[in-house]
C-alpha cells in the first residue's frame, strides 16, 4: 500500500547535477587542473547556487530526508475524502504502518480533499524519523457525543520524536457547535471542557510548519511537555468572539522557537504557561485576540516556573492586550529573565501589562498574600497607539512586588483624543532611553533613572 514520493527524488537529482556542473564549470573556467582543488571551488559555486535556488523556492526542499521514505496515504486505506464519510478507521491504519515502518516514513494526507474524523491518538514511539504531511483538511466531527471519552482533544500527537508536521494543508476542529454552548457565551450554562484541536504531547525534535489551523473547538495547538521545538509560518485563526480558543498554547514545553507566525482569534494568540522554559518567538503577527500573553500562572494555590521567554519582534493590531504577564493571587513559584522587544501596536486596549490578581471565574476572587514572583522582565523598543487611557499597567502584587523591571525606549500614543497613562503599583522600575508614558510622580526617585511604584 505504500507508495514512492518522486517530489524530493527530482530534487536530489538536481542537487547531485547542479554540483556536477558547477565542477566541470570551474575546471574550465579557472583553468584549474587539480582535482582537489577544482572540487572546492566548485562546491563553493554549488552553495552560492543552491542558495538562489532556494531563496526562489524555499518549499523545495521541505522533503528532502524522504527521497528513500514510504508514503502512507489515507486514500489507500480506504478514506473518502469527501467531507461527509467517516475517515478516522482509514487514518488510524495509515498511522499504525507509517509509524511501524523501519525506514523513514510519511503520513500522507492529499491535497484537494477534506476528511472528515473524530477523536485520533497518533501514538508513538514510531521506529523511524516520521512525516505527516497534511495536504488537504482535516475537518473535526461536529457530533459533540463523540468526545464523551475525552472532551480536551481532538487530534493528539503523543511521544512521537524527529516528527515533521508540515504540508500546507488544513486542520479545521469546527468549533461552532462547542463555541455557542459555552458558558462565556451563555451564562446560564455550567462551565465545560472543549477539545483542542491539536496537541502535540511529549515529542522531542519537533518541526510544525507551513499549515493552516482554524476553527478549534478550544485551543487551537498545543505544546505540551515537549523539547526542542521549531515551529514556522503557521496562520492560526478563529473568530474574534470564539472563546477560549488560544492560537498557540505553550505548557511545560523548553527549548522552542517560534518565528514567521499569523494568529487571530477569541483569545490569546500565544499563550506560555508553567513549566517553560527558553521560549523565543519572532515575526509575530497578531489580532484579534488578547495578545501575547505569559500565563495564566499559579491558579488554584498552584506552584508555577517560567523563564528565559524572548519575544523580538511582533506586530499586534486591534487586540485586548499587547504584551501581558497575568498571575493569579495564592500561586507560588517565579516568572523571570523575560523580555519583550522590538514590537509595534496598532489600537491595542492594554498594550503593556503585568496584572498580579487575575481573576477569571465567575465568583470574585478573594484576597490572598502569596503569589507568583515576577522578576527581571525587560520592555524594549515598543511602539504605537493603545485603545485605552491607560497604556502601561503594572498591577503588582502587596507581598511580592514586580522587581527588576526595565522600560526602554518606549513610545504609546492614545488612539485618537487624549494622551496616554500608565499605571504602576509595588513594582520596581528601571527607564532608560525615551519612555512615554511615564507612571505617576508618587515614586521612591533612587537613582537616576529607577523608581519604586508604591
Amino acid at each position: 500500500m505504500a507508495s514512492k514520493e518522486y517530489t524530493p527524488l527530482l530534487y536530489f537529482v538536481f542537487v547531485l547535477v547542479l554540483l556536477c556542473i558547477s565542477w566541470h564549470t570551474c575546471r574550465d573556467h579557472e583553468n584549474v587542473n587539480d582535482d582537489k582543488a577544482s572540487l572546492s571551488i566548485a562546491y563553493s559555486w554549488y552553495t552560492k547556487m543552491i542558495e538562489v535556488f532556494t531563496s526562489q523556492y524555499p518549499n523545495a526542499s521541505d522533503n528532502t530526508d524522504q527521497v528513500s521514505a514510504k508514503t502512507f496515504s489515507v486514500d489507500s486505506y480506504g478514506a473518502k475524502g469527501d467531507g461527509k464519510a467517516d475517515d478516522t478507521k482509514a487514518f488510524k491504519k495509515a498511522w499504525k504502518e507509517a509509524c511501524s515502518s523501519k525506514t523513514a516514513a510519511v503520513f500522507s494526507v492529499p491535497k484537494n480533499k477534506k476528511y472528515l474524523v473524530k477523536q485520533i491518538k497518533f501514538k508513538g514511539a514510531c521506529k523511524a524519523p516520521i512525516t505527516m504531511q497534511v495536504a488537504g483538511t482535516i475537518l473535526a466531527t461536529p457530533d459533540k457525543s463523540k468526545y464523551k471519552k475525552d472532551q480536551t482533544h481532538w487530534l493528539r500527537v503523543e511521544r512521537v520524536d524527529n516528527l515533521l508536521l508540515n504540508g500546507g494543508g488544513v486542520i479545521d476542529g469546527n468549533g461552532d457547535v462547542w463555541w455557542k454552548t459555552s458558558c462565556k457565551v451563555d451564562k446560564s450554562r455550567p462551565c465545560e471542557d472543549a477539545p483542542t484541536a491539536l496537541t502535540l504531547h511529549r515529542c522531542k525534535s519537533l518541526t510544525v510548519k507551513n499549515l493552516k489551523i482554524q476553527n478549534a473547538q478550544k485551543m487551537q495547538i498545543s505544546f505540551d511537555h515537549c523539547e526542542n521545538v521549531q515551529v514556522s509560518k503557521l496562520q492560526v485563526t478563529a473568530p474574534e468572539d470564539s472563546p477560549n480558543t488560544d492560537g498557540i498554547h505553550i505548557t511545560h514545553t523548553q527549548n522552542i522557537t517560534l518565528s514567521d507566525c499569523t494568529i487571530g482569534t477569541g483569545d490569546d494568540c500565544i499563550s506560555i504557561e508553567t513549566g517553560s522554559t527558553n521560549v523565543q518567538a519572532t515575526g509575530i503577527t497578531c489580532g484579534p485576540g488578547h495578545g501575547i500573553s505569559i500565563g495564566s500562572l499559579g491558579d488554584h494555590n498552584s506552584e508555577a516556573y517560567v523563564s528565559d521567554i524572548t519575544v523580538d519582534g511582533a506586530k499586534l493590531t486591534g487586540t485586548t492586550n499587547g504584551v501581558r504577564i497575568k498571575t493569579w493571587q495564592g500561586g507560588s513559584g517565579k516568572a523571570t529573565n523575560i523580555n519583550f522587544k522590538n514590537i509595534k501596536m496598532k489600537n491595542v486596549k492594554n498594550p503593556i501589562i503585568i496584572d498580579q490578581q487575575y481573576c477569571d471565574q465567575k465568583k470574585p476572587c478573594k484576597e490572598q498574600s502569596s503569589a507568583v514572583e515576577i522578576k527581571d522582565v525587560t520592555y524594549q523598543s515598543i511602539t504605537g497607539t493603545s485603545s485605552n487611557k491607560e497604556a502601561i499597567t503594572f498591577d503588582c502584587s502587596k507581598g511580592h512586588p514586580c522587581q527588576g523591571i526595565v522600560l526602554q525606549d518606549i513610545d504609546i500614543s492614545r488612539e485618537g483624543d487624549g494622551e496616554a497613562k500608565a499605571k504602576c503599583t509595588n513594582a520596581k522600575v528601571t527607564l532608560k532611553g525615551k519612555v512615554k508614558p511615564q507612571c505617576s510622580k508618587n515614586t521612591i526617585q533612587d537613582q537616576p533613572g529607577y523608581a519604586a511604584y508604591i
